[in-house]
């Protein structure tokens, strides 16, 4: 439906954390990521110490979460907890490490959970096995009883960053596309979710067709193209009081496909106007409106460099869907794409140094990488239908649509890094499209 769309235009409540400390890398421990990286680093994670009494099963539900996102990643593999020889009755009990090289345990991560009248208190330490040290100091952080799921992400985004050298993405969300109904009348709404699936909220009802939901630079916005006037329209909404606004048009023309500038001052959109589609950019409160491009051909899907300084976008001026380049102030682009097949939906990486896209070819369609002058394209899925991939906030993940064939086939969420590897299901509890990642959460 969304590579197809441009066929058709043609025709959470402020959450509270206690400050984030740093650790020092004191050991050698640490993932290299390449490429090249197949056997998971083993771990430890013994189950979280109840430091008050009505804290055993916070305690339980934090470790699992810590765990569920370590091992999801594909690097990490956690040591099953009846194999570990040590036993911690207590935070401060000295790491015997000799019973932990015993299981091949290359990291062990050591924490205490204690409930403090509706806030929930978190205490961790990260050791590195093998050269028997402690990585930094140890860390706590609180947060609203409510907000516990976010403790346990932000406990295993800085054991990730500790050991890969790179932030972490465990704690951001996804908005996207709720389906229902039959294939061919499908409703849709406007969901969002924690990265993993969790804590679903939906933002808007299935009276009208909703499409590409994009995130503002700092998460509190999401722009999406909606069909409530009987044409394709931008509105944005905030995610915090769930409000919407049409942003202006001029009518009789078509507007969608659009993205924040990295600053999240600008907007850029397609519009359609007497049959010719081209790229636009707009102020975010939808004045100053300037064309990017003048061509008698289909412009869109456009995205912003990190740096807000070049956009690259989908364009059928050499006659097939390709890829290009251009000023974000608009200009001559420059076509990056050259491989066999129609290129679309590309996405710049929030490192700035790739860009994902969809790909079709010989009746298949892949979601790939390239560099941001073209070279080095990798194709890391394939399937009846892969298209929208997104970034996760550290650029290792994306997020991608899997359709899949017939009349019973539906559409699903799916995840895979961008070494190819560790292809996976994202459970929405449901048919789901058009994932946008967050950045990381305040």
């Amino acid at each position: 439906m969304r590579m197809m769309m441009r066929v058709l235009m043609a025709a959470l409540a402020a959450l509270i954390l206690a400050p984030v400390a740093s650790f020092a890398q004191n050991g050698p421990l640490r993932i290299e990521i390449t490429d090249g990286v197949i056997e998971p680093l083993p771990y430890a994670l013994p189950g979280f110490i109840a430091e008050t009494g009505d804290a055993g099963g916070m305690a339980a539900d934090i470790t699992r979460v810590i765990g569920a996102d370590l091992s999801g990643t594909g690097l990490f593999r956690e040591i099953p907890q009846d194999a570990h020889i040590q036993r911690f009755g207590a935070f401060d009990t000295p790491v015997s490490y000799s019973d932990w090289t015993a299981i091949n345990a290359q990291a062990l991560i050591v924490g205490a959970v204690a409930m403090q009248g509706d806030k929930v208190v978190v205490k961790f330490r990260l050791f590195d096995v093998y050269s028997g040290q402690q990585l930094g100091d140890g860390q706590q952080l609180a947060a609203s009883v409510g907000s516990w799921r976010r403790l346990a992400h932000k406990v295993a985004d800085v054991i990730y960053s500790r050991i890969t050298g790179e932030s972490g993405y465990f704690d951001s969300r996804v908005v996207y596309v709720s389906e229902s109904g039959p294939k061919n009348a499908r409703q849709k709404r406007l969901a969002i979710m924690d990265y993993d699936g969790a804590n679903i909220q939906y933002l808007t009802d299935s009276s009208t067709i909703v499409l590409a939901p994009r995130f503002s630079p700092n998460g509190d916005r999401v722009l999406y193209t909606t069909f409530e006037t009987g044409f394709p329209r931008i509105k944005m909404l905030n995610v915090g009081n769930v409000s919407a606004q049409l942003l202006p048009e001029v009518p009789g023309t078509m507007t969608f496909a659009p993205r924040f500038s990295p600053d999240g001052g600008a907007i850029v959109y397609s519009m359609e106007q007497g049959g010719n589609t081209d790229l636009w950019k707009m102020g975010v409160n939808g004045g100053g409106a300037q064309r990017l491009t003048n061509s008698p051909s289909i412009e869109t899907a456009p995205s912003y460099s990190p740096d807000g300084g070049r956009i690259v976008f989908e364009s059928d001026r050499s006659g097939t869907q390709q890829l290009y380049i251009m000023s974000a102030s608009g200009g001559e682009p420059t076509r990056i794409s050259f491989g066999e097949g129609r290129y679309g939906t590309p996405v710049w990486s929030p490192r700035g140094d790739l860009i994902a896209f969809t790909k079709q070819h010989a009746g298949r369609f892949h979601i790939g990488v390239m560099r941001t002058d073209g070279s080095e394209e990798r194709l890391l899925t394939a399937s009846f239908l892969d298209e929208g991939p997104t970034w996760s906030p550290n650029g290792r993940v994306i997020m991608f649509t899997r359709e899949s064939p017939g009349a019973a086939g539906g559409a699903q969420l799916y995840s895979v890094d961008i070494s190819g590897r560790n292809l996976k299901a994202v459970n929405t509890g449901g048919a789901a499209s058009d994932p946008a990642w967050s950045p990381l959460l305040p």
